[in-house]
């Protein structure tokens, strides 16, 4: 497995959005159908120490905080969680995986 460093990038959709498999697929540009892993904050910065404190952030400020990974090889990630004001608000990345 190789991994790329990607930067994160600020994201924002509507509270009113379900997040099925379906949407995800769609804003990735990925064929529907296509693996969705969801899991959970914790286990996905555990990766790495160095992201403790953007965790910590994320969990501390949003609810129903997720990851989900769209796809294979060349992975969007998308970090999101509820704002106070119902909204999906988070983070995403992408991740190259051989």
């Amino acid at each position: 497995m190789s991994e790329s460093d990607y930067p994160f990038e600020m994201i924002r959709w509507d509270g009113k959005v379900p997040i099925t498999p379906e949407y995800l697929c769609n804003i990735s540009d990925k064929p529907e159908g296509s693996p969705i892993q969801e899991i959970e904050v914790d286990n996905f910065f555990n990766m790495s120490g160095r992201f403790r404190n953007l965790a910590s952030l994320l969990k501390e400020n949003l609810s129903d905080l997720k990851v989900y990974k769209v796809g294979t090889i060349n992975i969007p990630v998308y970090i999101v969680g509820r704002s106070a004001e119902g909204n999906w608000v988070g983070l995403s990345t992408r991740l190259i995986q051989t």
